[in-house]
């Protein structure tokens, strides 16, 4: 099989760096097609340490530089996991929910975030940045690989579940730490970076706002959710 730079289309994708291609190996081994070495890359103990995992596991690993450069946009990338693009297993008890994400570092980084606070049911309503692409991947740190992600196709489509809702909005009726969640089993929603949620989430669920000051008029969606998966963690 001839590998091609990245695109959304193809049926794989890729880890660009040995930190999240060890994460891809370790949680995700039945999808690695194979790891791709450079010949300058220096064999340190996290690369042992990747290396023993790929054999335990059973995984080809090769030394190409034509490869690296032809998938690689940077000229620093020294190790590169190609994995099978997977599906995931349905809603949670517990999920994080987004709607039209748009920025793949900022998902990336809420992917991090997430796993750091135990949510590890991630819900992509569309349309959508491309969750696979080696992007994401690199800025979740490997994170990606322990979520189990799910797609709605719209939010019409995602707001006929039965699970209980948290919508944060702007125009939130409840102030985030100013009402006990009493729920074992809910969802935490999320509009994109540069339109929020429309109204109709108002009355779909329970609408919930981040008080700040007035010197912003909003917050960065990564540090929006970081705060709320604090609060709903504690």
């Amino acid at each position: 099989m001839k590998f091609e730079k990245y695109s959304k289309d193809l049926e794989y994708s890729y880890t660009f760096g040995a930190f999240p291609t060890f994460e891809l190996v370790k949680q995700r081994g039945e999808s690695v097609v194979k790891v791709v070495l450079s010949s300058k890359l220096k064999k340190t103990d996290d690369i042992a340490d990747l290396l023993r995992l790929c054999l335990a596991k059973n995984i080809e690993v090769e030394t190409d530089d034509k490869l690296l450069s032809r998938l690689a946009d940077k000229e620093n990338v020294f190790v590169v996991g190609i994995f099978k693009k997977y599906l995931g297993k349905g809603l949670g008890k517990n999920n994080l929910v987004l709607v039209n994400p748009s920025d793949m570092g900022n998902l990336g980084t809420i992917m991090r975030t997430a796993l750091g606070f135990k949510f590890k049911n991630l819900v992509i309503v569309k349309p959508a940045v491309d969750y696979f692409n080696p992007k994401v991947v690199r800025a979740s740190m490997g994170a990606i690989f322990s979520l189990n992600i799910v797609e709605f196709e719209s939010l019409e489509e995602y707001l006929k579940t039965k699970n209980n809702k948290y919508f944060f909005m702007l125009k939130g009726k409840n102030v985030l730490g100013k009402f006990n969640n009493n729920l074992t089993e809910y969802d935490l929603v999320f509009g994109n970076e540069a339109h929020g949620l429309p109204d109709v989430c108002l009355d779909a669920g329970t609408s919930v706002v981040i008080r700040h000051s007035k010197d912003i008029d909003s917050l960065n969606l990564p540090i929006s959710v970081g705060i709320a998966l604090y609060e709903f963690n504690k």
